[in-house]
This record gives structure tokens, C-alpha cells and sequence, in this order.
């Protein structure tokens, strides 16, 4: 079981990096709402600073959106629809002790998190446009079908975790009360963006192990090195690193 992102698409966004987490023991009675709340200080730390939509990391994902042909200010990506709450509302809502946290640490680093319940995710799954007939199930549960050329998140019974890239993902794979394994994806394009990815993964990686007292897999994805293998024995420290990724 593999995850990467096509050829085709690295292609298209050559300074795409991706943050990749493998975590299992996930519950949904872990306490972490004070990390939660310390990762939310620093995005509101940034925000009073000035609005999400300067920010470099939500720039380079609305140039993205516009080279797709989607208008940046309808369709956001989840970083910046985060943000934007956070600076509206004041505060995120509460949906799943991982989803919350992945959400602040999210909004502090400004880069898009996606969290996905392995155990409803069949075979590889590829980061890829889609060819239009592959079968997306929204949070209130209709049936959708991503556009041709739309990025999505593909598996290899030909179902979409998502729909426009990171904007919004799919119901049938989101962490619910009984997901214990996960798979944790942070995509960026912004210039320093292997920094920045490098340091939000090491976050997540802390937080999970203090949050769940879970080891936890993690790689760093880049054209050089776009795989990550899902099925990989775990290393001593729990943070191996297959083949073809790297970890710093």
C-alpha cells in the first residue's frame, strides 16, 4: 500500500512538498485540548499580524487554484478556510480530538492537513487529476463526481477522498469515533516549503505520541522522493523512513 502523489501532477507544481504521518491507537478520548489551544495562539499570534489571504503559504495555494481554473476566493484550500473561520468566529469548532488537533496545527503553519481513516482507504492511494468517473461521497452523504483534470485524492477501487485537491475531503474516509489507524497529509508550495513541512511533521509527530502515546511513521515527500510506503514494518523509534522518502 502505497501513497504519492502522479508524476503528472509533480509535473505541473514542481515545488510541491508533502508531510506524511502513518499513525495507529488512535481514539477518540484523548485530552488535547491545551495542545490544541497552543497551536491556535500562534495562527492567532500570525492573524493580528494581518489577514490569511497575504500570507505566502495561502498565496502559493491561490495561485495553484487559478492555474486549475478555480476561483481562489470560492474555492479555498483548507488552510486558508481554517484560517479565515479562525479569524471570523474566533475559534475552530470541535469534531475529533485528531481532526482538532490537525486543524490548529494546520492554521499555525498555514499549510493544509488532511487526516484519513486508513481502514476505509482500499490499496494505493494516488494524489492525481481525475478522470471523472471516479466516486466521491460527501459529509451529507451524496454521491459526487470529481471533474476531468480535478485533483484529487484517488485509491485503487477508484474512490476520491477529496475534491479540489485540498479543499474539501471525502465523508467516507474522515476520522470518526472509531478510526484507530491514520493516515496524515500536509501539502505545500510555497517557497521554504521543505522546512516548513519537515517542522510541521516533527509537531505531529511529538503530538501524537504525547496525545495517544502512538509511534508514528513519518516522511517528507518531493519529486526526488515522492513515495511512501503505508505497509512498512515500523522502526525502533517509530519513525522509520521507507525507501524512496526522507526524514530530517
Amino acid at each position: 500500500m502505497q501513497f504519492e502523489h502522479s508524476a503528472q501532477l509533480r509535473a505541473a507544481y514542481p515545488d510541491l512538498v508533502a508531510g506524511v504521518v502513518r499513525a495507529t491507537g488512535i481514539t477518540a478520548t484523548a485530552d488535547v485540548a491545551q495542545r490544541t489551544a497552543s497551536h491556535l495562539a500562534v495562527a492567532r499570534e500570525r492573524l493580528a499580524g494581518g489577514a490569511e489571504s497575504g500570507f505566502p503559504e495561502i498565496q502559493a495555494w491561490r495561485r495553484a487554484y487559478a492555474a486549475m481554473g478555480l476561483r481562489p476566493t470560492r474555492y479555498r484550500c483548507a488552510a486558508e478556510a481554517l484560517l479565515r473561520r479562525l479569524r471570523l468566529d474566533g475559534d475552530l469548532p470541535r469534531l475529533h480530538p485528531l481532526v482538532d488537533l490537525c486543524n490548529a496545527v494546520s492554521a499555525a503553519y498555514a499549510i493544509p492537513v488532511a487526516a484519513l481513516d486508513l481502514d476505509r482507504v482500499d490499496g494505493d492511494l494516488v494524489v492525481r487529476p481525475a478522470h471523472g468517473d471516479e466516486e466521491y461521497l460527501s459529509f451529507a452523504g451524496d454521491t459526487e463526481h470529481p471533474d476531468p483534470g480535478e485533483v484529487t485524492f484517488v485509491d485503487a477501487t477508484g474512490r476520491a477522498h477529496a475534491r479540489r485537491w485540498t479543499n474539501r475531503q471525502s465523508g467516507w474516509s474522515a476520522v470518526r469515533e472509531g478510526t484507530s489507524s491514520v493516515l496524515i497529509v500536509a501539502e505545500a508550495l510555497h517557497p521554504g516549503a521543505e522546512a516548513d513541512v519537515t517542522r510541521l511533521v516533527a509537531t505531529l509527530v511529538t503530538e501524537l505520541a504525547d496525545g495517544w502515546s502512538t509511534a508514528a511513521r513519518a516522511a517528507v515527500l518531493t519529486a526526488a522522493t515522492p513515495r511512501f510506503d503505508l505497509t512498512a514494518m515500523d522502526g525502533a523509534d517509530g519513525q522509520a523512513v521507507p525507501p524512496g522518502t526522507r526524514w530530517r
